[in-house]
């Protein structure tokens, strides 16, 4: 790749940094991680307009090069060492328009490492509304580097800004824009000597980083230590100095270069708006109103499609059972494979429709009001604020929303987070919310406008942050730390949501759900099919005999017939066998063998609850007479008692099982990769365990 122009992306939080590193790679893109570290690295090609190719990395997000996290740390370490994989030929720096002043500290940092700079200045569009004029000659002018104005949500200056990457030899040398000597002259001046480097700034870096920079050895970073000691340096005074003098240098800067006519529009307007919606109370109970909107129209909107998925499989169903010859393999196919997927992919416009809400809430800013409201709470309960991004992320799925919790400094805070990020209800619980509650909860609506199922199902969403924060709480408790944390966050300004944006997002959710889901459903389907339809020694020769027996078969139609045999099959299969030997330590719980088979299925991921129940029933029924997986968990009955399987106090225990227990062998890996020690995950596995019975237990026993 050292063939190709490297070009780094850098800017704060918020600026389009992503939009624009999009727009330049399109599909082009793959994702690893920064050597020696479980940071992510996004890298991508480009197409200059004279056919080169550019390699383009996409740094983490970041406000200075001084790391608040592990994340941020990563920045420095590229942009400062030349024997970095990633080290770049040019930086592009984003800038938002809106805040110059503020994205500017980062520019001058960069400057100042010596490194050749072009910065994009995203949201131009915003800033001609909010009545900002920018002198954009007088600016690149007086930087003394190309300055590219863009509004990158509307694909506006990017073959602009790949012109000016295209022409980076002519950006002349960068000047430095403070002088950083005068800060620690005497410790620069060794540093640079002890380590052979030429640039002041960077020797200033890194007497403020060495302890997180990989680069250094060990004696390297005991020498440098000695260093500060001798010459008294202390790393926040020096900072404190350093962001002054940069802050006179960008107001000098812009008072030749912006002008504001009047008060941005836009930001007045988000003001007055988040003076309700981040209301300590009234905020609370918007969010609270959003979420049951959210859940009604999931309910409400889902319905018909979901009936057409499941009369399609339906029908297949009954297509295969007519025309394929009878044998295994059909059986295969029909009762293990299919009955598996239908299970599952039933719930699509679900899974679309709760990701298209999240897009929508993330692109309209207001996402950002519920966390910097959630901080509220996380702080009473002794978490960073920086935790509510991982758990708000674990509505959609705990795996980032884990890998995001490395944003958090503080040790206690990132584990107390990843530990109880798992209860948050993902979008893998969904499908078997929606497949009980369907079961038990009626279609009413309450008032004329609430629908009771949405409402049981905002109810078990509400529950599982509720509890998430009571725990961490109790593990505040328990594990000790001394070190305190921090929340930043910048407020965007409302926007309206980038349709097409909302609309990829639902086509990628629904693609990794049905891949991802779906490949771990059909091999799971086939290995339960097999288990379910084959058992020990000669048990299913004589209940073949048995059912041939006239004294036992009398009085019952074929169908009947059929159904009792098919029943006893599966009980006395390898699946069945499984299944009752973990009844009884189920059963207080109000499940029988066939949940507890799906309970143990369930682990490779938990939306094959669904397809286990699928399988199962397909192979416990009547070929003669195709159901979906609904109608036949509907009318499933105890053998022993004749009721109904799945009534109201059996369905909530479940659902509330769910909820609680770790259910899910791709989280487990995942914290076992961030933390570095089994010991987590394996504490995680037995309190969300044993949290999970106790609260079924309580659940079913008040309900029964």
């Amino acid at each position: 790749m050292k063939n190709k122009l490297r070009v780094a992306l850098v800017g704060n939080p918020n600026t389009g940094k992503s939009t624009i590193f999009n727009a330049l790679t399109g599909l082009n893109q793959k994702i690893g991680n920064f050597p020696g570290v479980t940071v992510d690295k996004k890298t991508g090609i480009s197409k200059l307009p004279d056919g080169q190719f550019i390699e383009i990395v996409d740094l983490p997000g970041t406000y200075s090069l001084y790391p608040k996290s592990a994340d941020e740390t990563i920045v420095f370490e590229v942009l400062s060492n030349q024997n970095n994989p990633s080290y770049p030929d040019l930086v592009l720096i984003v800038a938002d328009a809106t805040n110059l002043k503020r994205n500017l500290l980062l520019y001058t940092q960069i400057a100042d490492l010596g490194l050749p700079v072009i910065i994009a200045l995203n949201m131009m569009d915003l800033a001609a509304k909010g009545n900002m004029e920018i002198d954009i000659d007088a600016l690149a002018k007086r930087l003394n580097i190309p300055v590219i104005p863009l509004a990158a949500r509307k694909i506006q200056g990017i073959e602009e800004l790949k012109k000016a990457i295209q022409y980076h030899t002519k950006i002349p040398l960068q000047l430095p824009t403070i002088d950083v000597e005068v800060i620690a002259p005497e410790l620069i001046k060794d540093i640079s000597s002890y380590l052979a480097i030429e640039n002041p700034y960077v020797a200033l870096q890194i007497a403020h980083q060495h302890d997180h920079l990989k680069y250094l050895s060990k004696a390297q970073n005991e020498h440098i230590k000695a260093l500060e000691i001798k010459y008294d340096f202390h790393s926040q005074k020096a900072q404190a100095s350093e962001t002054i003098a940069r802050y006179n240098y960008i107001n000098d800067i812009l008072l030749d270069t912006v002008k504001y006519t009047s008060v941005a529009l836009e930001e007045n307007i988000s003001n007055k708006i988040d003076h309700y919606l981040t209301h300590k109370f009234w905020g609370l109970i918007i969010f609270v109103g959003v979420l049951f909107a959210i859940f009604q129209s999931i309910f409400a909107w889902s319905e018909y499609p979901m009936l057409l998925i499941e009369t399609v499989f339906v029908w297949l169903a009954e297509m295969g059972h007519q025309y394929l010859p009878e044998g295994a393999l059909t059986n295969l196919l029909i009762d293990g494979v299919l009955a598996g997927l239908s299970g599952v992919m039933v719930f699509i416009p679900q899974i679309a429709l709760l990701f298209a809400f999240i897009s929508m809430l993330e692109d309209t800013g207001y996402m950002s009001r519920v966390t910097f409201m959630m901080d509220r709470l996380m702080r009473k309960v002794g978490l960073s604020g920086k935790s509510v991004v991982p758990l708000i992320g674990g509505l959609a799925c705990a795996v980032p929303a884990i890998m995001s919790a490395r944003t958090i400094e503080s040790w206690k805070d990132r584990i107390i987070t990843i530990m109880v990020t798992p209860l948050v209800s993902c979008s893998a619980r969904l499908p078997i919310y929606t497949l009980l509650i369907s079961l038990v909860v009626p279609k009413k609506m309450l008032l004329g406008f609430i629908n009771l199922q949405g409402l049981a199902m905002m109810s078990l969403y509400l529950l599982s942050i509720i509890t998430a924060v009571l725990v961490a709480w109790v593990m505040k408790l328990i594990i000790k730390s001394d070190l305190k944390s921090y929340f930043i966050m910048e407020l965007p300004v409302y926007r309206m949501p980038r349709w097409n944006n909302v609309g990829i997002t639902m086509y990628e959710s629904v693609k990794t759900f049905v891949t991802e889901a779906g490949k771990v459903i059909v091999a799971v389907s086939i290995i339960l099919w097999v288990l379910a339809s084959y058992g020990p020694s000669n048990k299913f020769e004589l209940i073949e005999k048995k059912y041939q027996t006239q004294e036992i078969i009398k009085g019952y139609s074929p169908e009947e017939i059929n159904r009792l045999r098919a029943s006893e099959k599966l009980e006395n299969s390898y699946a069945g066998v499984l299944g009752k030997s973990i009844e009884p330590g189920i059963k207080p719980l109000g499940f029988d063998w066939k949940i507890g088979i799906a309970l143990i299925t369930s682990f490779a991921a938990r939306e094959v609850f669904v397809g286990t129940m699928a399988t199962l029933y397909s192979v416990d029924g009547d070929d003669t007479k195709m159901e979906s997986v609904r109608e036949k968990m509907a009318k499933a009955t105890n053998p022993n008692t004749g009721e109904i399987v799945f009534t109201t106090a059996t369905a909530f225990s479940l659902m509330i099982f769910y909820a609680f227990a770790m259910q899910c062998m791709s989280t487990m890996a995942v914290v076992y990769r961030e933390t570095k020690n089994i010991k987590w995950p394996l504490i995680q596995f037995f309190y969300m365990l044993a949290l999970a019975y106790a609260a079924s237990f309580v659940v079913y026993q008040i309900l029964k």
